[in-house]
C-alpha cells in the first residue's frame, strides 16, 4: 500500500477553529512569500454563472462535451481529492456547479496548489462544460486562480436551533452555507420593487423625509435620542414619516409615499425589531375606503407577482388573498366577546365591564380606550384570514377624521392576517382646530404619565394644515411583516439581514443596574437626586382589588426570576416565573414592559407580595405582586 493511501486511513486529530485559522493563515503567508498573494488580484473576467450554464446545456448527454468554455468565479464549498483527478463544488451568485480538476489539464504545479486549497476559498476557473458519466453538469477546469483566502473554516452544520442566534450574528457565514437564506432576501427585494412599481403606475411620487427630528411628538411610541453637536440640541430618530408626508400633501403633491426605516425604542420579539421598514403613502381626494381597496389590490398583486399564487402557505396555515373580511371594531368585539359597546353609557360602565371580563385597564380609562383593550384581549388572535377592522375610537386615533354619523369613532382601519396587524389607514384629519385640540389632549396625557418628557406639539405640521389640507386617505404598511408572510418566515429576524441583538458575551448596561439603583452613575460618579417617598402611591389597578387591611398583612418575599416573557396582546405586561422558596414555581404578571426587557430580568432577585388572591390578567392567573416604582 502506498504511503498516500496509508495516510488517508490515519485518523486525524480534531482541530479547534483557532488551530485551523492558524493553519490557513500559514498557507496564506506561504503564498505571499512565493509571490502569489491572492489579495493583489483586482479583477476576474467572470462571463457566466452556474444556473445559466445548467439551463443552456441541460440537453447534453452523459459524457458529452459542449465544446464551449467559460470563466466562473465563486466559493469552493467542497473538495474530493482522488490522486490525479479531483472534484470540487463551486457556489456562485446563482447556484452550485461541479468542477472536474485533473493534473493533466492544470499542470503538476497548479494541481499541487489546488490540493492545498481549503473549503471556503474564493476561486476563479476557466473550463469546458460537460456532463459526467452519471449525468452531472460539470466544468472541466483548464485554469484555476485563488482570488481570496478563507481563513475561517466553514461550519459543517449551521441550521440547528442551537446555532439560530449565531446565524443572525454572523449573517455572512449564514448566507454562505444556507443558500435558501439568500432566496429570502432576494424575495424581499422583489416585494419592495413590486410595491414601488404598483405605486409608480398610479402616479405616486416617492420622496425622502428626515430621520432626525428636532422635537419629540406626544405619541405613545418611545423614540431613540441623540445629540447634534453643532446645533447643541437633542434630536429624535423618527417614529413615523406621517407628518412630513402630509405637509407635502398641503404643498400640492397629491400622491406621495416613502419607504424607509422607522426607529422605536421599545421591546423586541419575533414580530418586533427596534428599527424596521415601513411604507407610508397619502393620496388627496380619497378616504379610508379608497385605502382599503388599494391594500386589497396591492396584496393580490404581490401574491401573483412574487409567489405565483394567491393561496399563500404560512406555517400550518394557508392564507387566501382572494377573500377579505370587513368588520367594525364594535362588531368584532361583540362577535368574539359578547360585549356590546353600545350598552356602555359611561366610562364607568366600560371599566366595570372590563373588570368583569378580566380585561387589562388602560392608563386612561375611557370607553374608546377600553374597547381597544377588549379588541386586543378577545379579537386579534382570531383574525387569521385577511381582515379589515374599521371605525376605531377617536380616543386612540389622534390623526384620523371623525365619522360624521358617530363622532365617538373615526374613519380608520387596520388590517390583520394570521392574528397580526399589517397596516393602518385613515381618512386623514384635515380640520386644523380639531387636530390641535387632539394633539394638546394627547400631550397632556403623556405629560401626566411622564412629567419629565420632552414631548411637544409639532407646530410646523399644525401650521401647514392651517394652510388647508385637502381630504386625504393615508396608509402605513409594515414591510418586514409583509416579507415574513410572503416568505413563510416565522421570525422578523429571518427577514432582516442584520437584526438588533444584544452584544455577544454581555448584557449591555445591565451590569450597572445596581449602581444605578443606588443613585450613583458608574461612569461619572454623579449622585441622583433624593427620592421624595411622600409621593409614592399604590398602583391604581392594585388599589382597586386590594383593601388596606389586606395590604397591611402582605407576605413580602425575595424571589428569584426563573424566566420572563412578554404577555401576548399586551404592550405593558411581563409574565414572571419565580422561585419563592416554597418548592412550587409562582407566576406573577407585572405591567413594567415599558421599562425593562424580559431577558434583562432573568436571574435577578426581586421583592414580591406572595399571599394575595390570584388575579386573572389576559387569561393568566397572577399570583401576587412584584414591587416596583417609577421615579
Amino acid at each position: 500500500m502506498s504511503n498516500e493511501n496509508q495516510n488517508q486511513n490515519v485518523q486525524a486529530p480534531v482541530q479547534t477553529e483557532s488551530e485551523q485559522f492558524q493553519i490557513r493563515k500559514e498557507k496564506l503567508l506561504a503564498l505571499q512569500a512565493a509571490g502569489k498573494d491572492p489579495y493583489t488580484i483586482t479583477k476576474f473576467d467572470q462571463n457566466n454563472f452556474s444556473a445559466n450554464i445548467k439551463k443552456e446545456f441541460e440537453g447534453l448527454q452523459p459524457e458529452e462535451h459542449s465544446g464551449k468554455s467559460f470563466n466562473l468565479a465563486g466559493r469552493m464549498m467542497s473538495k474530493r481529492v482522488m490522486g490525479k483527478a479531483s472534484f470540487a463544488g463551486l457556489r456562485d451568485d446563482r447556484g452550485d456547479i461541479q468542477l472536474y480538476v485533473t493534473r493533466d489539464n492544470l499542470g503538476e504545479e497548479a494541481y499541487a496548489e489546488f490540493k492545498k486549497l481549503d473549503m471556503g476559498d474564493i476561486i476563479g476557473v476557466t473550463g469546458e462544460v460537460f456532463k459526467t458519466k452519471t449525468g452531472e453538469m460539470s466544468i472541466k477546469v483548464e485554469k484555476l486562480t485563488l482570488l481570496s483566502k478563507c481563513l475561517h473554516p466553514l461550519p459543517e452544520k449551521f441550521h440547528g436551533l442551537t446555532d439560530i442566534e449565531q446565524r443572525y450574528r454572523n449573517r455572512s457565514m449564514d448566507l454562505i452555507v444556507n443558500p435558501e437564506v439568500k432566496e429570502t432576501f432576494k424575495k424581499r427585494s422583489a416585494i419592495i420593487n413590486e410595491i414601488r412599481a404598483y405605486l409608480n403606475e398610479k402616479d405616486f411620487l416617492e420622496v425622502e423625509t428626515p430621520i432626525l427630528n428636532p422635537i419629540e411628538i406626544g405619541a405613545s411610541a418611545r423614540p431613540f435620542v441623540t445629540h447634534h453637536n453643532t446645533l447643541d440640541i437633542d434630536m429624535y430618530l423618527r417614529i413615523e414619516t406621517e407628518l412630513y408626508l402630509k405637509r407635502l400633501i398641503v404643498g400640492g403633491i397629491d400622491r406621495v409615499y416613502e419607504i424607509g426605516r422607522i426607529f422605536r425604542n421599545e421591546g423586541m420579539d419575533r414580530k418586533h425589531n427596534p428599527e424596521f421598514t415601513s411604507i407610508e403613502l397619502y393620496q388627496a381626494y380619497t378616504d379610508f375606503e379608497g385605502m382599503m381597496n388599494l391594500v386589497e389590490e396591492l396584496f393580490k398583486r404581490l401574491a401573483d407577482k412574487v409567489c405565483g399564487t394567491r393561496q399563500i402557505p404560512y406555517g400550518d396555515l394557508t392564507i387566501d388573498f382572494d377573500n377579505w373580511t370587513r368588520m367594525t371594531m364594535k362588531e368584532a368585539v361583540k362577535k368574539y366577546s359578547g360585549v356590546d359597546y353600545d350598552d356602555w353609557k359611561s366610562d364607568e360602565d366600560a371599566v366595570k365591564s372590563a373588570k368583569e371580563h378580566n380585561v387589562e385597564l388602560p392608563a386612561v380609562c375611557t370607553k374608546g380606550n377600553i374597547l381597544a383593550e377588549f379588541f386586543d384581549a378577545f379579537v386579534e388572535d382570531k383574525l387569521i384570514q385577511p381582515t379589515f377592522i374599521y371605525d376605531y375610537p377617536v380616543d386612540i386615533s389622534p390623526l384620523a377624521k371623525r365619522k360624521p354619523t358617530d363622532p365617538e369613532f373615526t374613519e380608520r382601519f387596520e388590517f390583520f392576517i394570521n392574528a397580526t396587524e399589517f397596516g393602518n389607514a385613515f381618512s386623514e384629519l384635515n380640520n386644523p382646530i380639531d387636530q390641535r385640540e387632539r394633539f394638546e389632549r394627547q400631550l397632556k396625557e403623556r405629560l401626566a404619565q411622564e412629567p419629565d418628557s420632552n414631548c411637544a406639539l409639532d407646530e410646523p405640521f399644525l401650521n401647514a394644515i392651517e394652510t388647508a389640507m385637502p381630504c386625504t386617505g393615508g396608509l402605513g404598511i409594515g414591510i418586514d411583516r409583509t416579507v415574513m408572510l410572503l416568505t413563510n418566515s416565522q421570525n422578523i429576524q429571518d427577514v432582516l439581514l442584520f437584526p438588533t441583538l444584544r452584544p455577544e458575551g454581555g448584557n449591555g448596561n445591565a451590569g450597572n443596574a445596581d449602581a444605578k439603583m443606588e443613585g450613583t452613575c458608574p461612569n461619572c460618579g454623579y449622585k441622583n437626586e433624593k427620592i421624595d417617598f411622600s409621593k409614592v402611591e399604590i398602583e391604581p389597578l392594585f388599589a382597586d382589588f386590594v383593601d388596606f387591611e389586606t395590604f397591611s398583612k402582605s407576605d413580602f418575599r425575595a424571589v428569584k426570576v426563573l424566566s420572563c416573557e412578554a404577555v401576548p396582546k399586551s404592550k405593558k405586561l411581563l409574565k414572571f416565573t419565580l422561585n419563592d422558596g416554597t418548592g412550587t414555581d409562582r407566576v406573577i404578571l407585572s405591567g413594567i414592559h415599558a421599562f425593562y426587557e424580559p431577558e434583562d430580568l432573568v436571574g435577578k432577585t426581586l421583592i414580591a407580595i406572595t399571599n394575595l388572591p390570584p388575579r386573572p390578567m389576559m387569561g393568566i392567573d397572577s399570583c401576587g405582586m412584584l414591587l416596583s416604582a417609577i421615579h
